[in-house]
């Protein structure tokens, strides 16, 4: 699998990379066993780049992604967690469980906000300890959008001394938003954005701003979200979007996109998850799974040839602008024959 250098600093980031909120038990639970086969099965597809965060299951992400990688060479992979919300233990008599922030998993902590410098240095300390790990080698300011300038003033202060410093070998900011990414690309000498959701096929919100700065910027761009919460896998009535049921105009668009692909004997998700590698500025596609089953069929898509003439449909269907960049066939390695295509 292909790796990009990040932005201008020196960490390799693999062409796809493994979101592990999924591994906190996101949305439904996922067993100790479950999550190490999941990333075991990234790591034999040559994935080489794992994301988490203290947010996703109140730190037991970090805890399963650590485990699982802990008896791999450590120069052999780059891994990112995230600042922004400190656990802290809840008070007794609080809810039993975390699904109302989207985990199955106790309410053993609470999560509380802190950009400031010394909760960036507690933030990246305890993250250490549950991945059970000598260092991260991206950390990323996590949705600071009620907290931009503290983010500004003072977090961000503080990563790029972690940065200069080399506890860390690049910084960077990760939200589902694109204009707060594309002020810290102006105002701040970050190395990446993980941006969520703003640059997919169903939406393009991040190329107004955010991926020409970084383009002019020489800074990277991780994408996440690129199925758009699952809309993207299988646009129906109740499908998801943003988390929460697809609104019906959002779903008629999706069905759309899913005619041409079908017409091109393409399944939507693998356009979905090569579009964004249309842009020079994306380094890698970030995506999410809990079982290894789910790991092998992203490579799948991923390596599935896409037809010139799809894009080409979408543009003349209005689904994508005329300028909008899109992928070049990527070719087919020697010995290797294309994936079949599926029947329309």
């Amino acid at each position: 699998m292909r790796t990009t250098g990040l932005g201008g600093s020196a960490v390799p980031v693999s062409e796809l990379a493994l979101g592990c909120a999924a591994l906190g038990n996101l949305y439904h639970p996922v067993t100790d066993e479950a999550a190490h086969a999941t990333v075991d099965a990234a790591w034999d597809a040559g994935v080489r780049t794992f994301d988490t965060a203290p947010h996703y299951g109140l730190g037991l992400s970090e805890q399963r992604l650590g485990a699982a990688l802990r008896d791999r060479p450590r120069d052999a992979y780059t891994l990112s967690t995230k600042v922004g919300r400190l656990l802290v233990p809840s008070p007794p008599g609080g809810p039993g469980d975390d699904l109302a922030h989207g985990f199955a998993v106790p309410a053993t902590h609470r999560r509380v906000w802190d950009f400031s410098a010394d909760g960036v240095l507690r933030s990246l300390e305890a993250s250490l300890k549950r991945l059970g790990l000598d260092r991260v080698d991206i950390a990323l300011l996590h949705d600071p959008d009620d907290h931009a300038e503290q983010a500004l003033r003072e977090a961000y202060p503080a990563l790029e001394r972690l940065r200069r410093e080399g506890v860390v070998g690049a910084i960077g900011i990760g939200m589902n938003r694109s204009a707060l990414p594309a002020r810290f690309l102006r105002e701040t000498d970050i190395d990446v954005v993980l941006l969520a959701g703003r640059y997919t096929l169903l939406e393009q919100d991040g190329l107004t701003e955010l991926l020409p700065e970084a383009a002019a910027r020489g800074r990277s761009v991780v994408i996440g979200g690129v199925f758009n919460s699952g809309l993207l896998t299988a646009p129906r009535p109740g499908a998801t979007y943003d988390y929460a049921p697809a609104p019906q105009p959002v779903l008629d668009r999706a069905l759309r996109l899913l005619a041409v692909t079908e017409r091109h004997g393409v399944p939507l998700r693998a356009a979905a998850l090569r579009f964004p590698f249309g842009h020079p500025a994306v380094a890698s596609v970030l995506t999410g799974a809990r079982s290894p089953e789910e790991v092998r069929d992203t490579v799948e898509q991923l390596r599935r040839p896409i037809p010139d003439a799809l894009w080409d449909e979408l543009r003349a269907e209005g689904l994508l602008d005329p300028g909008t960049p899109v992928p070049v066939p990527v070719p087919v390695p020697v010995g290797e024959s294309p994936s079949p295509k599926e029947p329309s």
